[in-house]
């Protein structure tokens, strides 16, 4: 049984990323976007990073996997009563890890480390590892000018037009070295993109500056998953920004994003009409449920996951 690499962020991610993790434990290393990363009250937020944290360690509240279960919003209530920002719907057991975050920043500790010490102290048997220890960040570029992920979502409420991405010091951000000895270990079975936006979460890791040509050099099967279902997003604004970019809200689109770096794709059972122009495109498709609703729906694409890799492991070798 070999190791496994995921690239992701966002619930879609995280729950892919858990199926993975209950088949694999130690041997999967899951690389976070942290481009969506911002400050707010003087502290460290990576909503990422903290989202996929709650997922594998059973903690995630199951009607907004972003916070921990049973949380509560006292400290909001008070930060509004005495004229404090209430712009971010801040939780209070939310605030733990960006607390520590901020604090470890301050003491130099890398993004890394500090990710390192949450997944011990929560049983996660799984190597979480930020894209870059460095700072990058996503800028959307819109019609009302250049703004943060976090400002189009919330403040915004993803009404602007988006025409276009900025990654801000990603060509300049070094690996972590843990993503590279992923990358390079001689076990390495499969590299999987999970379902998420492609634009502002998978596109800022694969911008890190040589991230490509690592995963491009590596011998392992590439596989991406969907995240668009019958021209739809499960969650979140990936076919608007789509559209808005001139694409087609399809799986075929997503696929195109990753042209040349994928071997496999993942769509789902609505869009299967979709499969022989991909494969046509020289991509190994696979047609299977990919709604992830329960724990074991997680599992059950995980495995489809690690079976079709192996599936074009066996083709690559015979080639």
């Amino acid at each position: 049984m070999g190791t496994i690499v995921a690239l992701g962020g966002q619930v879609g991610g995280a729950k892919l990323a858990d199926g993975l993790y209950r088949l694999r434990k130690r041997k999967l290393t899951v690389i976070v976007n942290t481009g969506d990363d911002f400050e707010h009250v003087g502290l460290a937020f990576s909503p990422d990073l903290d989202t996929m944290l709650y997922m594998l360690a059973g903690l995630e509240n199951p009607n907004a996997a972003w916070e921990p279960r049973g949380e509560t919003h006292r400290l909001l209530e008070m930060l509004r009563m005495v004229g404090g920002p209430d712009r971010i719907r801040l939780g209070d057991q939310s605030l733990a890890m960006p607390i520590l975050r901020s604090e470890g920043l301050a003491a130099e500790r890398t993004l890394s480390e500090i990710t390192r010490g949450f997944c011990r102290h929560l049983g996660i048997k799984a190597n979480v590892v930020p894209m870059s220890d460095d700072r990058v960040r996503t800028q959307l570029l819109t019609h009302e000018g250049a703004v943060s992920f976090q400002d189009y979502f919330l403040q915004l409420a993803c009404e602007p037009v988006v025409t276009g991405f900025q990654y801000a010091n990603a060509a300049e951000a070094t690996i972590p070295d843990a993503i590279v000895d992923a990358l390079r270990a001689p076990d390495l079975e499969a590299v999987v993109i999970c379902p998420c936006n492609p634009y502002h979460v998978v596109r800022p890791i694969l911008e890190i500056g040589g991230m490509r040509e690592l995963l491009r050099k590596q011998g392992a099967p590439v596989i991406a998953v969907s995240p668009i279902v019958g021209g739809g997003a499960l969650q979140g604004s990936a076919a608007k920004m789509m559209l808005e970019l001139g694409r087609e809200p399809q799986a075929r689109s997503v696929a195109m994003e990753f042209y040349k770096l994928i071997d496999g794709f993942i769509i789902d059972q609505v869009d299967a009409d979709q499969a022989e122009g991909l494969r046509a495109s020289g991509i190994e498709v696979l047609v299977a449920p990919t709604v992830m609703r329960t724990p074991n729906d997680r599992i059950d694409l995980a495995v489809q996951v690690i079976k079709f890799a192996r599936q074009i492991a066996e083709i690559k070798a015979e080639a």
